[in-house]
Order: C-alpha cells, then structure tokens, then sequence
C-alpha cells in the first residue's frame, strides 16, 4: 500500500484533470506543493504586482491547509521571479505568512512563468507536518 496522496482543494480540480499535475503530494508527513502563481479560482492572472504575490501565497496556503499543513510547517522555499526588482516587496508580503519557524528559501530568477504572459512570481514548497 503506498502512502502517496495527491492533494486537490476546491477549485484547482482543473490543474490535475487537464494540466495533469496534482497541486501537492502529501507521502507520509511531508507535503510537495507545486509552484504556485497568482491565479485566482476562475485560473485567471490576478494584476499587480502585490496583488499578484498576495495570490500565490494565498494559493499555497490553500494547497496547505488542504493537506493538513500549515504555513510554519514550510521547511523549503524555492521563489521564481521575473523580476528581481521585486524581491524587496516580496520579502514584505512573505514575511506577513511566514512569521516563525523560518524555511530554507531558494529565489531564482526566471524569464516566465506560469506558461502565460503575466505572471511574475511563483513559489514551491516543501512542509513537514507536526506530529
């Protein structure tokens, strides 16, 4: 029996039905989140800049909580970012979600994302639930 579950909240059924990718991988007590971007739940690309980081935390903590994690339980960021310009501003708005345990955090500049024109940012993430 394998212990692999893929992790689908309420609106990002399409994603795994047509795009074939799960959001997460919940394996025993680690969860694999896919990037996140700042999509809303009709999949459309939610403008500005800081609305549009906002989002995609939204996104992840949704993916989160639908795995039964929670944000302090992020071991491992990984951020893509069209712009690094916006790091500073990036860091603002992460730090209004991640407010202890801090993670291993990896930012990677990126030409694209989000396989449309648009998207600035998209965060990945790695969480351990708490026994």
């Amino acid at each position: 029996m394998s212990d692999r579950e893929a992790i689908i909240p309420k609106g990002m059924e399409y994603v795994y039905d047509k795009i074939h990718y799960a959001p997460a991988v919940r394996v025993g007590d680690t969860v694999y989140v896919s990037g996140q971007i700042g999509r809303d739940d009709d999949m459309k690309l939610v403008e500005g800049t800081e609305a549009q980081i906002v989002q995609a935390f939204e996104n992840l903590k949704t993916v989160l909580e639908a795995a039964g994690a929670q944000m302090s339980d992020i071991v491992d960021l990984t951020t893509f970012h069209t712009d690094m310009r916006d790091l500073q501003l990036f860091m603002k708005i992460k730090d209004r979600y991640l407010t202890r345990d801090f993670p291993a955090w990896t930012a990677i500049g990126a030409a694209s994302l989000g396989g449309a024109p648009g998207y600035i940012i998209e965060i990945k993430a790695v969480a351990v639930l708490r026994r």
